[in-house]
């Protein structure tokens, strides 16, 4: 035994050693998400990812400068034929000449620079679009998290009530059960009376076990949501009541659509469909680039191609391409169509969206309100049985009762705590129901 406490002891050293303690507000616990929630994480990384994207579009625009150096050592230089007649020899004759050296180097530069290129500069103007696209992202990922974290945290705040009230139905019929025992003993009562008190209790310390179990879990899924390490040990500070659950918060039945994180990033969407068609429209244009090349040659028929004295000749020019766009097999006008309709169901997805925007306002304003009218009534309904229950105890502690009454009492007011626990708990999710279709989360 004295084993077991130093193994015991020694293993919450370690632990404490090993895990943090936090204690988060409901703010608190949200921002802790945004930090190390994978998901939040990851839509970060987009953001990133959209600006190195962004970084290769404005490197169209920009001059392309490359190098090269090539040397070739020619085992068998090329033969060339001249004709015959040349050299007074008789016509369709050939004679066969080897022109070159065995050695050839060249070394230059090219230069290449887009002077106009419809598709480059949508590509440039989209570029904002495309961050503010990922941004958005980031902000509907952690809007998600936020809600969720919302619904979890104030259930496990409430769990304390559940608790509470599971404590003090053990502590009733822990009084019950003493009180029965001793009617018991002056001959008053039957056994099977004390039995049915105490399997009475033994059910209660079971839904309790239950409960803790369920409030463990709960923790658990809290830390993954946030991305907290499970061996940390997490605190909740913020309190919810029935008060605050009850605040109006529909006095302003006012909303706007743009206050909805997915619909702004639909919105954003919209746009870049819209560059898209001006990008594929931009390609019957022509384009335009300047291009340039320097090069230095040599040519040796012993390999001294570095001597000095040695000599290079000089090639450079620069010049101007135009690419005019004649018949690609209609690709241009298939491309166009194709980001007109992707378009239209853009339009289509947000029109979707306010509509179901307004039904989930509509809806969520429903079920708060009836979620505080039953929470109210369940309320009042678990005082009542309460006082039935005192009041048939009583009666049965004077002898005027009986067991009968005093079990139904019992199962009525355990009826009732748990209709109201369950009231709580969706006038909570009602309530950040509410706040998330409205924007005001």
């Amino acid at each position: 035994m004295l084993y077991l406490l130093i193994l015991s002891a020694t293993m919450g050293t370690v632990y404490a050693q090993t895990s943090t303690r936090h204690e988060f507000t409901i703010q608190q616990a949200v921002d802790y998400a945004r930090k190390n929630n994978v998901q939040v994480k990851n839509a970060l990384l987009n953001v990133l990812i959209q600006k190195q994207t962004n970084r290769e579009i404005t490197a169209g625009a920009l001059p392309n400068l490359s190098g090269n150096f090539a040397i070739t050592d020619y085992i068998d230089i090329p033969t060339s034929l001249l004709p015959g007649e040349v050299f007074g020899q008789p016509a369709g004759t050939f004679i066969p000449v080897k022109f070159g050296t065995k050695y050839n180097s060249t070394a230059g530069l090219q230069l290449q620079q887009t002077l106009f290129d419809g598709q480059v500069f949508v590509g440039l103007q989209a570029r904002q679009t495309s961050i503010d696209l990922q941004t958005k992202n980031v902000e509907v990922t952690e809007e998600s998290i936020k809600t969720n974290i919302y619904k979890i945290y104030y259930q496990l705040v409430v769990s304390k009530t559940q608790i509470d009230i599971l404590d003090a139905n053990i502590t009733r019929l822990q009084k019950l059960d003493h009180d029965t025992r001793e009617i018991y003993k002056n001959g008053f009562a039957e056994k099977l009376d004390v039995d049915k008190v105490s399997v009475q209790i033994t059910n209660l310390q079971t839904e309790k076990t239950k409960a803790l179990n369920n409030i463990s879990i709960g923790y658990l899924s809290l830390k993954t949501l946030m991305g907290m390490p499970v061996k940390d040990t997490l605190l909740l500070l913020d309190k919810i009541s029935d008060e605050q659950i009850k605040a109006d918060i529909m006095t302003d039945t006012s909303y706007d659509y743009n206050n909805r994180k997915e619909f702004e990033y639909l919105s954003l969407t919209r746009r870049l469909n819209e560059y898209n068609i001006k990008r594929y429209k931009l390609s019957y244009l022509p384009t335009l680039s300047l291009n340039g090349v320097y090069n230095k040659n040599a040519q040796r028929n012993t390999f001294d191609l570095f001597a000095q004295g040695g000599q290079w000749f000089t090639t450079s020019y620069i010049g101007i391409n135009l690419n005019v766009p004649i018949f690609s097999g209609f690709a241009k006008d298939a491309r166009v169509q194709r980001s007109k309709l992707e378009l239209r169901q853009t339009e289509n997805q947000l029109d979707n969206m306010k509509n179901t925007i307004d039904s989930e306002v509509e809806q969520a304003r429903l079920n708060f309100r009836s979620a505080q009218t039953t929470m109210s009534f369940q309320k009042e309904n678990m005082k009542l049985a309460e006082t039935v229950y005192d009041q048939t105890k009583k009666k049965y502690e004077a002898g005027t009762g009986s067991t009968i009454e005093i079990n139904a009492a019992q199962t009525d007011l355990i009826t009732a705590q748990n209709n109201y626990i369950n009231a709580l708990y969706s006038a909570i999710i009602a309530r950040v129901d509410y706040l998330k279709a409205t924007g005001k989360l």
